[in-house]
Formats: C-alpha cells, structure tokens, sequence
C-alpha cells in the first residue's frame, strides 16, 4: 500500500455523503460536517472534523467536497472563513440551521411544517447553485439576491428564529455602524413585509390543490417522476428491471422502458446508481390522461441459467435471458393529479413470478393488479410524483427531483406539441411473435432472436441499439428464451436510433438460433434461420408504423451473413389472419418459393414485428416527403403543392418547421417569377387553417415560436402582399374565389409573417424601401375597403370576417408602420362601410381597437375616436328598439373607450363624450318606459 502524504495545503471540505466509519480509525461522517483534511493515500483522507479536533480518522475521499477557505488569525487561533461572496455563505449557514431544525421537526411528527421547510429549503439549494456558477447578468444578480434574502428573512420568521436586519439591497446591517433609528426601521419594515408573506401563503394554500388540478388539465405537457428506493426479489442470480406505462385496456406499452440492471447481491449493478435510480416519462398529453387507466409496470428478465433448478455447474449454459415475473401498480389517480404525491412517500408494488413455461410476460400484465394477493414481501419499493410541464420545465421547477443525472423515458410517439429545435429520429422496433417448426427435434425449440443493425454492405453499426433508457447503447439485441414454445409472443420493444443521414443504408438483421440448457449443445447450435427489413422504401419514405409479417430464410449460416444473398429479395408478405388477438401466421402466404442466392423461403416459419416511427425529420407520407425533398424533382413542385391540401394535419404539424421552411425556400429561390406564388401562399393558408383547428390549437405556440426564431426569408413579404392582394381584388369583383374567407380567417398569421419579414429585410439593408412597403400596405388596405363596399350576397361572410380578423393584426403592424398612418387607415376602413349597415359587428370589430396599444396613443386615438363617437351615437340612437345582446356590445364600447380616457387627459374630446353620456341616458330613458310597457302589456 502506499504511503500516506501530507496535503500540499491546508484542505478543508463538506460532508456529501453519509460514512458510517465502521472500520477500525475509521471516521464517521454525516452529510453537511466540514472536515480538515491533513493527509490523502489512494481515494483516502485522513483528518478530523472542525468543529471537534478530537474526532479524527480517515474516511473516502470521493464522500467529500473539497472547498477553497480563507484562514484568519484572531489571537492564538486560526479562524477558518469560506472563500464564497458573502450571500452565498449566509445561504450555506442558513441551510446547515434550517437542517437541523428540520430533522426536529421531523421526528416530533409535525408534517406540514416539514413540508413548508423542505420547500424553503429546496428554493434556496436552486438559487445557492444559481450563484455560485458566477453566470448571472447584474440585473439578474441583485433580483435573485431579493429573492433570497427575502426566503431567509421569511424561514426564520416560521421557525421562529431571529430576524436578520438588512439594508435597501439585501445587505445585512452591522449594529455598529448603523445608527438605532434606522435599525429600528429597518427591522420594522421586514417584519411589515414578512407578515403580509405570511398572510399571502396562508390564502394560497387553500387554493393550492385546486390550482395543481387547473394546471394539469390546461398544460399540453405531463410528466412523471419516478425514484426507485428497492427491489427485493429471490433470483439468485442477475436481472433486467423493464418499468414503462402500461395501458391495460388497450393492452399497449405508452412510454419507452427505463432499464434498471439488478445484480445477483441485491443492489444495482453499477453500484454508483444506489439511490440515485430516478426517470422521469414525459411527452405525456391530455390524451393520455383522459385513458380510463394507467398502469406503471415492471416486466423482470433474469439473465442466468435456463432453469434456475439446474445447479450453477459450468456444464450449463450461462447468460440466456428468461422470463421471471411483473409487477403492476395503478397510477391512474397519481399521473391524473387526483392524488398529490408526497416525494418522499414510498410505494410498494408486489411481485408476481411467471408460474409456467408458457406464461409470457405480456400476458402476466393482463392478468396481475396491484390489488394482488401477498407477494411474501417481494417487489419494488418507488417514489413517484405526476408533474405538470416538458422536461425544460420540470428541470426548471423542480430541480430538487429532476436534475441533468435523472433518466428521461419519453412516450412512445409524439408528444401533443413538437417545439422548433425538437429533433427526434426514433424508430421503436417490437417483437411480436413467431411461429417456428421443430423440423428434426424430437421436442420444440427454445427459439432466441439476435438483431443487429447493418449497412447494406452488412457491416454492423456499432451501438444503435437502446434497450431501455437509462442503458448504454448495445450492437446487439438479444431476446428473452421461452423454452420449448411453438408460437413465441415476445412484445418486446426496443429503440433503433441511426444517423439521419445513413437511414437510406441502413437495414435490420434477424436470426433465430435455438438455446441448448447444456452448455456443451449450445456450442454446436448455428443459426437456423434469418429474416431482414429496410428501415427506407425505394420513393424514399420510412418503413410505415403497423406489423410487418417477415419471410423467414433458411439456408448456409454463411450464406445468411451474406448481405448479397438476401438484400435484393422481397423482406415482408401479405398479413393473414387476426394478428393483433394472437391468431397463428399463415404459414402460406409466401409468394416466394425455391432458392435465391443459396437462401430459401421457408414456408413452415413464420415472424413479426411491428415499428413506430418517432422522427422530425423523416416521414411515411409521398407527397409530404415529395414538398421537402423538392429540390430533388422540381417538375413535381406543383403537384406536391397541391398535395399538401389533402396529407394528414397530423403528419404535416409533425413536420411544422421543415414543411414552412420548404415554403418559404420554394418563394425564396423564385424571387424573379411568380409561377409558384399563389400555390405556396394557398399551402401557407392551408397550414394556418390546420393550426387554427381545435384539434392541432395547441401548435399556435410552435407557429409563433417559428416566426420568432426559425422564420428567415426576408423577401416573403414583397410576394405575400401582392398574393393577398390579388384574391381581395378577384373576391371585389364578385368573382369566386373559393380560398378568401379561409384567408381572411388566417389574416393575423399572414400579417406576422409579413411584418417579421420586413424586419428582417430592413435589417439587413438598413430601412431600405420603407416608401414601397407604406405604399403596398396602403394598397392592400384599399382592397380590403373595396371589400367592404361591394354589395355582392356573395361577399357578406367576408365583410364580416374582415371586421372580425382586421383588428388582429394591429400589434403586428405597428411595429413596421406608422402608427397615425396606420390609424387613419382603419378611419377609412370603418368610414367605408355604408352607414347604420352592419352595426352590430362594426361595434365588436371597434372595441377589439380600443384594447390595442394603437388606441392608447394620443395621435391614434386623435383620428379614431371622433369616427367611433360617431358609430356610436348611431349605435345607442337605435339601442332601445334593438336586440339586448346589441345594447350589451354598444355600451361595452363605451366603456371601454371612457376606461382609456380616464387615464390620460380627454382635451379636446370632452365635447364628443359628454354629448354621448347624454345621449345614453336618453336612449336608457326610452328603454325603461319601452320595458314597463312590454311588462304592462304581459300582465294585462
């Protein structure tokens, strides 16, 4: 052993991890103690704990933190300060107090307390990080530093300790310095704003449950966190832990699988990984909430011996991947919100062992609840708690449960919003099942599927095979032996994750070897038989989510590691037969006979899989694919725009950024023509149509997100301008023009679109042609007062949604137009308009413009309050004849407009309000004496 060496400097650290300092001059340790350390020899210190010199020993070097001190002499003796600023050791004292309290609390059994503290707690451990990583800007630096001082100031008021007295910017006062009168106020004004703390917590707790439940319901996100503390189970040998999301009435897995490797010991292989076995399933939607249940399930595979009766000889074989057993929970009440998790209250779900031979693991599931019988104390001990938000949020509001070590498992598919910036390319592979014949054996095969994932030279790729998250990257997929079964139904699902750029190249390679229990057999078995399939079509698409039914070759096992022998021919055949309820495959489907290339079809063995395709990048739809790729056939542009009218909303949000992006990349590169124009403004349409659906709102946010972010072309505006100028003109005339509705549905969009573009246009050469662009924008608006002037029956619905959608756009537009010119163009939209015609939505489209920023301004609201003055007497003239819902929308306006004039000064508007106040209380005279005759005339 080597020697012991004295530390170069003075060493002190903290405490990280508990030793119990069993050994001899061992010495033990509790989390938060600092240490002087004095000597080190191979990951070991030796020293004595600060606060009492006579403790001393040795103890692991990787349970501390080493941390940079300050020493100072006071007299005879050696003060030791810590190197961090001033904040961040007020936190670090104030954490190591609060502990100590906290811990009493705890064992004297006040919970709520407990609770609040631990909160506390947890805000000042996030912020303390926050300091010290030195990468806050000064502003964010003196907010963070009210924050928590403020946290301080309002625990030690809860537990009752003193109250630390602190100057304007959080700094604590020296007594001193300070002079009485202002620490007397000091102190008087902490205690103001600590108590009005208290007395807003206090009302918030009882809404707080109620909050928790509104927030889970509107968030388009959910996610759960789970912790797992323990597996007590009696294998005797190692074993692979699969927990997922289970939906046990559609019998399908919803989330990847988090894979927990438990050695033979009873504790985690990777040792490193006690107790820190943590996973978070996200991508969760309101979809998956609204199911009638869900299960949270773990399938466990022991790897060992083919039967765990055989004695642990080396005559058997070794490593062979068995079912062992489930166990299933019912967290159905936990992920909905229902119930509100404490973090640290721990589950326990029983162990159900496989009983048989026969009894697959998917089939346990169906049958297993966590209401089970006793389990002899075997199972999983886990924490878990539902949170509300994607995984940046949850790290953000809960970094005490979820940090960058926990596991992150998403759902099976996409989650209900893909962000621009999400790339996915996934392609999540189950196995089915398989029917193989025993051909010459006297009893079944013990059948095992080995994968790999090859180019179409047949080279594997290294380590694009994930088993569960949480797990290493493997080249090589095994699968789970059930002995001497005909019919094996595996449902096994694993994750297929390549390059994008290789996908085209890329195929998958099964064989089907029989398992020996005797270790002396297994060395003889070879391969009995192979199948494959190409991740990509020859149009270029991906393989299409749903079962492929495999052909099965037989042949030379050298011949079945010949990509040439088999990569030509034909990979899947017809389905027959009710795969889904287990029914046997068809055994005669195969239109493939005799031999090819040394391989031949065999029509006695049959295999399935099924895929799911997770990718941004890549799709299964032609003539989306066909849009994207455009570049590749030009002479099909027109046709794949028209297309894209009629592929799936789904598969085109999917795709949201590439699909606009190829747009905008189409109008970009055909500056100089206007031949694709109008196809890409009608596919822009299109888009903004399927967003505006109900079923797809929730992508309004990855939309905005686009323009704000993604969004590039700068000369989208000149074309989208001159395109919506055009139908306005065709629909003036009375013509058809089948799209202009749905384009002035989707006004608000186009304008941001426009304006973002011009931004960006002016950018980059500095306010160039500001002139064109005023002169466009008037013109466009001139079309749309032609709109409004025409008396075709046929134009009505877009007079209406003009007035409704115009006012829209205003935020937008102002930020690229003046604003007084801007104003004087919706005078002479609304002045247009025919009078005492279309009143009713002239009033609502008005007071949209009231609650504008426009209408806030002086000089706007200088030209447009004198013409809704005038609406208005119009309006209130004919209220007491009118319908209510109308004298309701007319004194909304009103109101509206007095709300805004009372902020600033009226001036010269004076004369107009109080003529309209008197014509109110006229027009609300006559409707009086009108309703008391109505009521007259009911009683007579």
């Amino acid at each position: 052993m080597a020697p012991w060496t004295r530390t170069a400097t003075e060493r002190y650290g903290v405490v990280k991890w508990n030793f119990n300092g069993e050994g001899k001059r061992q010495l033990p340790l509790e989390v938060g103690e600092t240490v002087h350390i004095q000597e080190e020899c191979e990951g070991w210190y030796r020293g004595y704990l600060t606060k009492n010199k006579r403790k001393n020993g040795v103890f692991p070097a990787s349970y501390i933190h080493v941390k940079e001190v300050i020493i100072e002499k006071r007299g005879d003796e050696d003060v030791i300060i810590s190197a961090d600023m001033p904040l961040v050791k007020e936190v670090t004292t104030t954490l190591r107090e609060w502990g100590t309290m906290w811990k009493q609390l705890y064992v004297s059994n006040k919970g709520a307390r407990v609770k609040r503290v631990q909160r506390l707690m947890w805000d000042l451990m996030e912020w303390r990080s926050q300091l010290l990583s030195g990468t806050l800007p000064t502003d964010e630096f003196k907010e963070l530093k009210q924050k928590v001082t403020s946290k301080i100031d309002y625990g030690n008021k809860i537990l009752e300790l003193d109250l630390v007295v602190r100057d304007e910017n959080g700094n604590i006062l020296d007594p001193e310095k300070a002079n009485v009168i202002s620490l007397f106020r000091a102190h008087e004004d902490a205690t103001t704003k600590i108590n009005e703390r208290i007395k807003e917590e206090q009302s918030n707790v009882q809404m707080e449950h109620c909050l928790i439940s509104a927030r889970i319901q509107s968030s388009p996100t959910h996610s759960l966190y789970v912790f797992v503390r323990n597996f007590v189970c009696r294998i005797g040998e190692d074993s692979d832990l699969f927990m997922s999301l289970y939906d046990p009435n559609n019998q399908t897995i919803i989330s990847e699988n988090y894979l927990v490797r438990w050695g033979s010991g009873g504790f985690p292989k990777d040792i490193d990984m006690l107790n820190n076995l943590k996973v978070v399933f996200t991508d969760l939607g309101n979809k998956d909430l609204s199911r009638e249940k869900i299960y949270l399930v773990c399938q466990i595979v022991r790897v060992g011996r083919m039967d765990l009766k055989e004695s642990n000889s080396k005559k058997f074989t070794q490593n062979l991947r068995r079912p062992f057993g489930v166990a299933v929970m019912d967290i159905s009440d936990i992920i909905k919100g229902k119930i509100d998790c404490d973090e640290e209250k721990q589950f326990f779900i029983p162990f159900a062992p496989v009983l048989a031979e026969n009894d697959f693991l998917h089939t346990l599931l169906n049958k297993v609840t966590s209401s089970r019988g006793d389990s002899g104390g075997q199972g999983l001990w886990v924490t878990m708690k539902a949170l509300v938000g994607d995984i940046v949020q949850i790290r953000k509001e809960y970094p005490h449960l979820v940090d960058r070590s926990t596991v992150v498992a998403r759902k099976l598919g996409f989650p209900e919003i893909i962000m621009p910036g999400d790339v996915r390319n996934d392609i999540y592979l189950t196995l089915q099942g398989g029917d193989f014949d025993k051909y010459n054996k006297t009893t079944q095969k013990n059948v095992e599927v080995i994968m790999w994932v090859c180019d179409e030279e047949g080279k594997v790729i290294q380590n694009s095979i994930c088993l569960g998250a949480g797990d290493k990257p493997v080249s090589e997929y095994r699968s789970v032996i059930y002995y001497q079964i005909k019919q094996p139904r595996w449902m096994e699902t694993f994750k297929v994750a390549v390059p994008l750029e290789e996908m085209h190249r890329i195929h998958l390679r099964f064989k089907f070897r029989h398992r020996s229990s005797q270790e002396s057999k297994d060395k003889s078995e070879k391969n009995f038989a192979m199948a494959f399939v190409r991740l990509m079509k020859e149009d270029g698409t991906v393989l299409q989510d749903g079962l492929h039914d495999l052909v099965v070759f037989k042949g030379d096992s050298k011949r079945m590691e010949d990509v040439s022998s088999y990569l030509s021919l034909p990979s899947t055949r017809h389905h027959h037969g009710d795969l889904h309820k287990g029914a046997a495959l068809s055994r005669s489907s195969s239109t493939l006979s005799g031999n090819a290339g040394g391989l031949s079809v065999s029509s006695r063995d049959s295999f399935t899989i099924s895929t799911l395709v997770c990718s941004t990048k890549l799709t299964q739809n032609v003539g989306l694919l066909g849009l994207l790729k455009w570049r590749t056939h030009p002479e099909l542009l027109k046709d794949n725009l028209e297309k894209l009218k009629i592929i799936d909303g789904e598969e085109v949000v999917k795709f949201l950024q590439d699909t606009l992006d190829a747009l905008f990349n189409i109008m970009m590169e055909h500056s100089q023509t206007d031949d694709y124009d109008i196809l890409v403004f009608d596919a822009l349409i299109h888009i903004i149509g399927l967003i505006a659906d109900r079923k797809f709102q929730h992508f309004n946010t990855v939309l905005e997100a686009y323009i704000k972010q993604h969004f590039s072309a700068t000369l989208a505006y000149k074309k989208l301008m001159s395109v919506l100028k055009r139908y306005l003109d065709v629909s003036c005339r009375g013509e058809e023009c089948e799209p202009i509705l749905r384009i002035l549905k989707a006004l608000e969009y186009v304008f941001k679109f426009i304006v973002r573009s011009r931004m960006l246009y002016s950018q980059l050469y500095e306010g160039k042609e500001q002139t064109e662009f005023e002169d466009s924008l008037k013109s466009l608006f001139e079309s749309i007062y032609n709109l409004m002037r025409t008396d075709y029956t046929t134009n009505l619905l877009n007079r209406l949604a003009a007035l409704k959608y115009l006012p829209t756009v205003l935020q937008d537009v102002e930020k690229v137009f003046d604003g007084k010119l801007l104003s004087q163009l919706l005078h002479d939209f609304y002045s247009c308009i025919p009078p005492e015609k279309l009143q009713k939505h002239k009033v609502l489209s008005m007071t949209e413009i009231v609650s504008s920023k426009l209408f806030r301004k002086q000089e706007c609201r200088d030209v447009l309050l004198p013409m809704m003055l005038m609406e208005l007497r119009v309006a209130l003239a004919s209220m007491a004849d009118g319908p209510h819902d109308e004298r309701r929308n007319s004194l909304e306006l009103l109101n509206n407009i007095l709300e805004v004039l009372s902020r600033d000064s009226v001036g010269e508007t004076f004369q107009h309000i109080q003529d309209i106040v008197v014509s109110l209380l006229t027009i609300i005279n006559r409707t009086v004496i009108s309703m008391r005759r109505e009521h007259a005339l009911i009683v007579t």
